[in-house]
């Protein structure tokens, strides 16, 4: 006991430090803090860092100076090799155990929700402790540590309550992240005056790591729901869906999935803009999600759709909810539209149905449709389940034409080749009905992948806004309305799994891609005379100024006119559209991309005069 009293008068005498005094040195002060300790990293470090020469009987080493270099070398080389919490403290643990010899280290984050702080400490042996202490413990030293901000020193480790550890000194550093504490380092350092930048080092760039595994997290939640809802993500909600069906199988128990398909969404957001056309989504959202059980989850599938999955439910409870949503939906007003009842609604079960998951998705997708074509009794939706109609009946048929096309081989049918059959047998009586049979044929190309719903009509109208701007005759106006429609024809040969990749295509891929154009012209136009005036757009629309476009490597005014106004068009409804993998561009930011390939990948006048008539265009998408 008398050596042990003599070694803590010691250990003040050379830290000339009382035992509850605090050390309030600012760790990115650049007198006297870190900032100036590595601003002489390259020279007179012995005469910063010269240790005390004190000698105790629980570090059996003494060390020299301790190499600031090296030592944030190996704190970089943890942060970068360290993926998880538990490792990079392990790892950091281990860095001042043998390069400052301390006798054990500690860490303790808030835990908001319980208002305790949760301590983790590892000593020299590699023995873990664990220990609670409660944030209203305001007489607790590690709670005054937390509250002040300030660093504190103490020459004995007793209120820890581990009698082995309860002799040796302890210095307690706030974790900080933005200013505001979120926990606590812990050390046990006879050098400590010596080595306090080590440990502001130390406690900064824990302090970094938590943030950034809290940013992880959030970016990670987010990615899972919906920004406009708050619903569950359509990736989420195909990753739900996924491991429900196989709990479904388990348990043998039914499930039904259900899709709202809001009307009228795109005359809403032409004639009152598109965030009444966002409020109206979010109000269908909303009631959804407030009328459905816990067990159950909500998603939005695509731009005007939300699903929901009801767990342990068959085909006719499921019409049961949802005739009680749709009339709740029928009593929900918003302004300047009115109630919100011309929803359609598709339903398909597992395992009535089907036991596949995609198949049962394309049953309740085509449900809706046969929904819509029904429309409305007393003012509010006909409620289709799949086992309501024949699949092979006409119109059912008709409806599931403009679903996804992309999913026809799961059923047996070449979908596509059904489509293009009926687009070439169709007889045409005039001009009018000819834009209805290229928009509806259009349409279901763009059904291959719901984020790109209603981009052909999109391009449509850019490219014939851009025409009218250029003052073009009324005829070629109409030509190029025609030809914007169908210049994505051509991927109805596409394979999907090209056509979706979210990462860099191969190079193989990518000749499969550039097939496309002529592919639509081949498949498309060539057998139907009334469509050859449209060949020059569709096979032309991806060739490049500069002339390293496909598939003719057309360069400047040898690309027809038309074509060079489709494909700034086609740019910038891509740049300005959501995609699963980014957010839509701003209408700055897109414009901003076309003037710096303007005279290298498209025509420089025609790129003047789009950005000159895009902020009048309704862009988002």
């Amino acid at each position: 006991m008398q050596k042990d009293n003599k070694l803590k008068e010691t250990y003040k005498q050379t830290n000339n430090l009382s035992p509850n005094k605090s050390i309030t040195t600012n760790p990115i002060d650049k007198s006297s803090g870190l900032v100036a300790k590595i601003n002489v990293l390259g020279s007179g470090m012995s005469s910063i860092n010269a240790p005390h020469s004190i000698i105790n009987h629980h570090n059996e080493k003494s060390y020299g100076v301790v190499d600031y270099a090296g030592f944030i070398k190996e704190i970089n080389e943890i942060i970068s090799q360290s993926s998880k919490m538990k490792d990079f403290l392990n790892a950091f643990h281990n860095l001042f155990i043998n390069r400052v010899n301390c006798s054990y280290t500690a860490l303790g984050l808030i835990n908001e929700q319980s208002n305790s702080i949760n301590i983790r400490l590892l000593d020299k042996n590699s023995n873990v402790y664990h220990f609670k202490i409660f944030m209203s413990d305001t007489e607790n030293e590690i709670i005054k540590a937390i509250s002040t901000g300030e660093i504190s020193n103490y020459p004995n480790s007793t209120f820890l309550k581990l009698p082995s550890l309860a002799t040796l000194p302890c210095t307690i550093i706030p974790v900080q992240i933005q200013g505001k504490n979120i926990g606590v380092a812990l050390t046990s350092d006879f050098n400590i005056n010596n080595h306090i930048n080590l440990y502001q080092l130390a406690s900064a760039n824990l302090g970094l790591l938590v943030q950034n595994s809290m940013l992880k997290d959030k970016v990670s939640q987010s990615s899972n729901l919906d920004s406009l809802t708050n619903l569950y993500s359509h990736r989420r909600f195909h990753e739900i869906l996924s491991q429900d069906l196989s709990s479904a199988e388990a348990n043998k128990s039914k499930l039904s999935v259900i899709i709202f398909d809001i009307n009228g969404i795109g005359q809403i957001n032409k004639e009152f803009g598109h965030s009444k056309g966002d409020e109206v989504i979010k109000v269908v959202s909303n009631k959804i999600n407030e009328n459905i059980k816990k067990q159950d989850i909500a998603a939005r599938y695509g731009g005007d759709k939300i699903s929901v999955i009801l767990r342990d439910m068959g085909s006719e409870e499921a019409k049961y909810f949802a005739e009680y949503l749709t009339y709740s939906l029928s009593c929900c007003l918003v302004d300047d539209i009115g109630p919100v009842n011309k929803v359609s609604v598709g339903i398909a079960t597992y395992p009535d149905d089907s036991m596949d998951k995609d198949k049962l998705l394309i049953l309740a997708e085509q449900a809706v449709l046969v929904s819509k074509t029904k429309g409305y009794n007393n003012g509010r939706s006909t409620i289709v389940s799949a086992q309501d109609y024949d699949f092979w009946d006409d119109s059912a048929l008709n409806s599931f034409a403009t679903v996804l096309a992309k999913r026809h081989s799961q059923l047996g049918i070449n979908l596509e080749e059904a489509l293009v059959e009926q687009f070439q047998n169709v007889n045409i009586l005039s001009q009018n009905h000819l834009i209805e049979v290229v928009t509806s044929l259009a349409s279901a190309i763009d059904a291959k992948d719901e984020y790109t719903k209603d981009h052909s009509s999109s391009v449509s109208r850019y490219s014939v806004a851009l025409a009218k701007a250029i003052n073009l005759p009324e005829k070629e106006v109409e030509r190029i309305k025609l030809g914007a429609l169908l210049h994505d024809v051509g991927k109805i040969g596409i394979p999907e799994d090209v056509l979706k990749k979210p990462s860099k295509l191969t190079d193989e891929e990518f000749k499969t891609i550039q097939q496309h154009p002529t592919i639509g012209v081949e498949k498309i136009l060539d057998p139907n005379p009334l469509l050859h005036d449209l060949i020059p757009i569709v096979k032309y629309h991806h060739e490049q100024w500069n002339g390293k476009g496909y598939p003719c490597g057309l360069k400047g005014e040898e690309i027809p006119l038309a074509a060079r106004i489709v494909a700034i068009a086609d740019t910038y409804h891509a740049l300005i559209s959501d995609r699963p993998y980014r957010k839509g561009l701003s209408v700055e930011k897109a414009c901003a991309i076309l003037e710096e390939g303007a005279g290298i990948q498209w025509d420089k006048e025609l790129v003047r005069q789009f950005i000159s008539i895009a902020p009048s265009l309704a862009t988002k998408i």
